[in-house]
């Protein structure tokens, strides 16, 4: 077998050239000067033992057998450089960090549950949640405070991509003791003459649970209204009155309080991965993401049919 008697250089100083047809733009592009362009070229050349360019004093052509080196001299620098990112990004998943914005409920229900088996398969990775509303999520993610994030917000702005995982339903969370607590449904129409506990204004799940609502003749009334979810289930805990709140809300297995179905309407979040379009994911929120974007629909979420017209959620 012959011996290669050129490197990479060369070889990429001819790709430059002959994708360019121009010695000065190829320079540009490598960063060097003109001369030292044309003798990597011409050392190429020698060590081929043929010419690859035929050039004039106005313009640059492959030769004939410039033609048939072009293709194989791409194919082995993509090769390489393929190989050359898959080592980078297994460096980046043996040590490096996540940054995942989430809504609260998500936070402290499910995402436990998912970092526990991606912590045994990258070890060395360090993950950090930024739990905050819908709104924090969006903006942790467009600021660059957050590789990416899980939101029920966001498939309207133009900032980032929103990958639908699945829909979330709203129910109705009372005490164990209540005498609906045993039902498998409760219609909205019937807690008009319940005193309900809601989350503040400023949520997205109060705006969503609004919009959803503002046909119906009789609303529910609120009488507490918590900043989270979380402050919520302790004020229907403490007996003040019934909630409608996010399924994953509220723990499987509480100990005082139920969850109930709620219907005619039944009010649902799509839930989605938010992404920024202006950059890449390094390797390890990659890794993350892609998980994630597997585990959650189904055992968590329920699935969206492909052709499903995506949802239209509130703009905070």
């Amino acid at each position: 077998m012959k011996r290669m008697n050129f490197d990479l250089a060369e070889l990429q100083a001819f790709v430059a050239v002959a994708e360019r047809q121009s010695f000065r733009a190829a320079a540009e592009a490598l960063h060097l000067s003109q001369p030292a362009l044309s003798r990597r070229i011409d050392k190429l050349e020698a060590a081929l033992g043929t010419a690859l360019l035929a050039r004039t004093t106005r313009r640059v052509a492959l030769t004939a057998t410039g033609r048939d080196f072009l293709a194989p001299a791409r194919l082995a620098l993509g090769s390489l450089q393929d190989a050359v990112l898959r080592l980078a990004g297994d460096k980046a998943l043996r040590r490096g960090q996540v940054r995942v914005a989430c809504v609260p409920t998500l936070a402290t229900q499910v995402l436990p549950a998912v970092l526990r088996p991606f912590a045994a398969r990258f070890p060395g990775v360090r993950v950090q949640l930024l739990d905050g509303s819908a709104s924090a999520v969006l903006a942790a993610v467009t600021g660059g405070e957050a590789d990416f994030g899980i939101d029920f917000v966001g498939a309207q702005a133009p900032e980032v991509r929103f990958a639908q995982l699945g829909r979330e339903p709203y129910v109705l969370v009372l005490p164990r003791t209540h005498a609906w607590a045993r039902r498998r449904q409760v219609r909205w129409a019937e807690l008009a003459d319940e005193r309900m506990v809601a989350v503040s204004r400023r949520s997205g799940n109060r705006v969503l649970i609004d919009q959803a609502l503002a046909e119906l003749p009789a609303r529910p009334e609120v009488f507490h209204e918590a900043e989270h979810v979380a402050g919520a289930l302790a004020l229907v805990e403490a007996g003040l009155g019934l909630a409608a709140l996010p399924r994953l809300g509220v723990p499987a297995r509480h100990a005082t309080l139920a969850a109930v179905r709620l219907v005619e309407p039944v009010v649902e979040r799509v839930l989605g991965l938010v992404t920024p379009v202006d950059r890449p994911l390094p390797p390890a929120a990659a890794a993350l993401h892609d998980l994630l974007a597997t585990a959650l629909p189904g055992r968590w979420l329920t699935p969206i049919a492909p052709s499903a017209a995506p949802a239209r959620t509130p703009a905070r």
